[in-house]
């Protein structure tokens, strides 16, 4: 059997997980540059404090991409202007974060398959899912554009020694709260 013909599963992370998951996210750094730097603590920078669950997918046994969802922090971008668009307090949305795919799985739905456990546990939770991606990004911004996020706007994050850095904001499909009113005319 190929790896063609096998299909991904995703599965909560476990404590058990972190080693591989840090082995993984080295992969994905010296092949993507996720993170931007390598942090100083990979595992805990894989679980950040507002975290709300965590996955894992495999393919052919072998675990190979990972996804957070996360409280808004106060660096976060997309919170802030989801909630701008549409009226809501930022505690209303919740971040996807973390996702990486090894560059051996991709073109397997391992990102779509992840990215879909994180929206349907953000929706559990009653929360809306949002994310932020660096704008340099490309393939990941082209995924998400491809299972029909929608990206609100560009905005400049402070990520220290890299300095300030280009961020997409981007909001999931479906289920989308309204818009706040536009202004109309003005009455006479």
């Amino acid at each position: 059997m190929t790896t063609d013909s096998i299909l991904a599963t995703v599965r909560p992370r476990t404590d058990e997980d972190l080693d591989t998951c840090v082995r993984l996210l080295r992969e994905v750094h010296e092949h993507d540059a996720y993170p931007v730097s390598w942090p100083e603590r990979p595992a805990a920078w894989i679980t950040p404090p507002t975290t709300l669950g965590s996955w894992v997918a495999e393919l052919g046994g072998r675990t190979v991409g990972h996804v957070g969802l996360a409280g808004p922090r106060e660096h976060d971008g997309a919170p802030g202007v989801w909630s701008a668009a549409t009226g809501r307090g930022q505690d209303q949305a919740v971040m996807v974060n973390r996702l990486y795919v090894s560059p051996a799985a991709r073109g397997h739905r391992v990102g779509a398959l992840l990215l879909a456990e994180a929206v349907a546990e953000a929706r559990r939770l009653g929360r809306h899912p949002v994310l932020d991606v660096a704008a340099r990004c490309v393939e990941a911004t082209a995924l998400y554009e491809r299972l029909g996020w929608r990206r609100m706007a560009t905005v400049a994050q402070d990520w220290g020694p890299h300095g300030m850095v280009d961020v997409h904001c981007y909001t999931a499909p479906g289920a989308q709260p309204p818009h706040p009113p536009q202004p109309g005319p003005h009455p006479r």
